[in-house]
């Protein structure tokens, strides 16, 4: 049975999201660090980037939100944050020419405060 080319793609950016997927990146601007951090350095920034990473673990997906579960939005710590997943080729070079297959494809995470965008 073949699983359709969506859904492959959920379940993949779902394992990126949680940190499964060894190929992927996850990106956090240094903006939304240091406004989760309070501009904290240390264990203040390792708890920002924690908390950040849980957030986006948990994500409870909206229907607006698109078929592949590639982008969402919330808020944290009164802040509003975005994260978007991009499919690259495997360097990383030019985007991925087949997004569902993770043999040729480099998911990169990104996190960022709606600023940022």
């Amino acid at each position: 049975m073949t699983v359709p080319v969506t859904e492959r793609i959920t379940q993949l950016n779902d394992r990126c999201r949680h940190g499964l997927d060894p190929n992927a990146r996850i990106m956090v601007t240094r903006n939304c660090l240091a406004r989760l951090s309070g501009d904290g350095e240390g264990i203040a920034e390792v708890l920002a980037q924690a908390a950040l990473l849980a957030a986006v673990r948990r994500y409870a997906f909206q229907p607006g939100d698109g078929p592949e579960r590639d982008f969402g939005a919330f808020d944290l710590q009164g802040q509003r944050v975005l994260f978007k997943i991009d499919y690259y080729d495997m360097a990383l070079e030019c985007g991925s020419e087949d997004p569902a297959d993770a043999s040729i494809t480099r998911r990169v995470l990104t996190v960022m405060l709606a600023d940022d965008y």
